[in-house]
């Protein structure tokens, strides 16, 4: 199996060369296909190696990072640019390494995962060679190499303690005598990847420059290398470390709720979804942060997690690229598909009843449920869902107030999108039900269904009187024009190093103009 897993990934890597190389006519629109090898050895079930594995981590979640990226694939295929052979090879490389670090099976392989990955990122929020796109690559490039400098440090030490497996990678960083200064480090390297407070700034960033394909990897896969870099080597289930745990579950729900302000006041909607990403890593890092302090929760919190990368992945990925998706299909034969598809996406990174979010924040709060903090989490829990709500929201009024639907007619981008649509909230519940006890599964009942529910109308609620007072017009006049760049606390910390520089300040681009020089609402990507 190990073999076949390889193989499999080389498909990928020969596209991708052949793609940033010679680009033929017609392989752009096959590139998709180049992940279905990848697909089909997940499938066939478990392996082990030396080098690679597919445990109850990987697999899941290599099965939703290959339907993401061939969605992400075929949406670009559809594009007019004459440099989408470019950004296809690019998406691809990304994809490569994404998928090594969930089948690595030793601290060396994932950590060169990390790095192709980082190369792949880069190069993708670089594509569009806009002055904002350089700035923001700029910006990533640099937390992205120190983020894997402290992990290449991170790492030699839990190989030195005996953790060159990372099967053994736990119980490593558990007996080592520098244990609590490896976790510190891991904690700081993989929260810099997962785009966790207060280390989140460059989602934001980067989701503005970037194209939409690429802005949905990002939030919906590339966040994602810093929890299962969480999970695979921190010492979850083997040693007590309340301390680690606090200051994680703290910085966890201070961003959750943090990204509210930010978020809210932009001009551009991705900005405000990426926003809503890092609230929702948040979340989960705040379990992450509950295993890492109770180890007999562990178990159940890493199983959790699982569900909830998936849920998120496939609902937050999705949700961003419905934004070219409206551009491109809005207004054409496709727009009940469009609109029901964004609906449904929607609903699910709310935590809607019967949607994928609904599953993964009850098995959350059931993981959670005796997690021994001071702050009882799963209290302050359903109020996530308001946060995420209100931020979608107000990306919903931004969209629909600068975009403009267009009339393309139906073919792979947008089918593509709809199975990815559809496919995560039916992998989710399929997942939950496979994987976690009965108990731990939200029923249909009355009880659970508002428990899931109220929050979403909270926010709505809250969001409906906003929206009637800005009618009115009694809302105070700073509200109007106060804005919060991208990347809030990295914005300001870049600005400040502009001004040493040379004395000016390289600002973003306006919000209100698009990353390639269109406005928004015109697919010129």
């Amino acid at each position: 199996m190990t073999w076949l897993l390889l193989v499999a990934l080389a498909v990928p890597v020969v596209v991708a060369v052949v793609l940033l190389t010679r680009a033929p006519d017609g392989l752009v629109r096959a590139a998709p296909l180049a992940l279905v090898p990848v697909v089909a050895v997940d499938l066939l079930g478990p392996a082990g190696g030396v080098v690679l594995r597919l445990d109850l981590v990987g697999r899941p979640l290599l099965l939703f990072v290959g339907v993401l990226y061939a969605a992400a694939l075929a949406l670009t295929a559809r594009s007019a640019d004459a440099r989408t052979a470019s950004r296809s090879g690019l998406l691809l490389v990304a994809f490569v390494g994404t998928a090594t670090v969930l089948v690595a099976a030793d601290a060396v392989t994932f950590l060169a995962g990390c790095v192709v990955t980082t190369v792949g990122a880069h190069r993708l929020i670089l594509h569009p060679r806009t002055v904002t796109a350089r700035r923001a690559g700029r910006l990533y490039l640099v937390l992205a190499v120190a983020s894997d400098a402290v992990l290449a440090v991170a790492v030699v030490l839990v190989v030195a303690a005996g953790g060159l497996r990372l099967a053994d990678a736990p119980a490593a960083v558990a007996a080592a005598p520098a244990g609590g200064v490896i976790v510190g480090l891991l904690l700081l390297g993989f929260g810099i990847k997962a785009a966790t407070f207060p280390l989140h700034g460059w989602l934001p960033i980067d989701e503005a420059a970037a194209s939409v394909p690429v802005g949905a990897v990002l939030s919906g896969t590339v966040v994602k290398v810093g929890l299962v870099g969480w999970l695979r080597f921190l010492p979850l289930g083997h040693e007590a470390m309340p301390g680690w745990g606090t200051v994680l579950v703290v910085a966890a729900l201070v961003g959750a709720f943090g990204v509210l302000v930010p978020g809210v006041l932009t001009d551009d909607p991705e900005v405000s979804l990426a926003y809503s990403t890092v609230g929702q890593m948040g979340f989960l890092a705040m379990v992450v942060g509950v295993a890492l302090g109770a180890p007999d929760l562990a178990e159940a919190c890493v199983l959790t997690a699982v569900v909830y990368a998936v849920h998120h992945g496939m609902a937050k990925g999705g949700l961003i690229m419905a934004v070219e998706v409206w551009e491109r299909y809005g207004a054409g034969r496709a727009r009940a598909v469009v609109l029901g598809g964004a609906l449904v996406l929607g609903l699910a990174i709310t935590g809607a009843p019967l949607g994928s979010g609904a599953v993964a924040k009850y098995t959350a709060k059931r993981a959670v449920g005796d997690a021994p903090f001071l702050v009882d989490v799963t209290a302050v829990l359903p109020f996530v869902a308001t946060v995420s709500t209100l931020l979608l929201v107000r990306a919903l009024v931004l969209l629909r107030a600068s975009g403009h639907a267009g009339p393309a007619d139906p073919d792979a981008g947008l089918w593509s999108w709809a199975v990815l649509a559809v496919g995560g909230t039916v992998g989710t519940w399929v997942l939950a039900w496979l994987w976690l006890p009965p108990e731990k599964v939200p029923g249909l009942d009355a009880v659970t269904a508002w428990g899931a529910a109220w929050p979403i109308l909270l926010g709505l609620a809250v969001a409906g009187l906003v929206l009637a007072a800005a009618r009115a017009g009694v809302l105070p006049a700073w509200t109007r024009t106060l804005r919060i760049p991208a990347g809030d606390l990295l914005e300001a910390v870049a600005r400040g190093f502009d001004r040493s520089a040379d004395g000016s300040v390289d600002r973003p681009v306006d919000a209100r103009t698009r990353r390639d020089g269109g406005t928004i609402g015109r697919s010129t990507r």
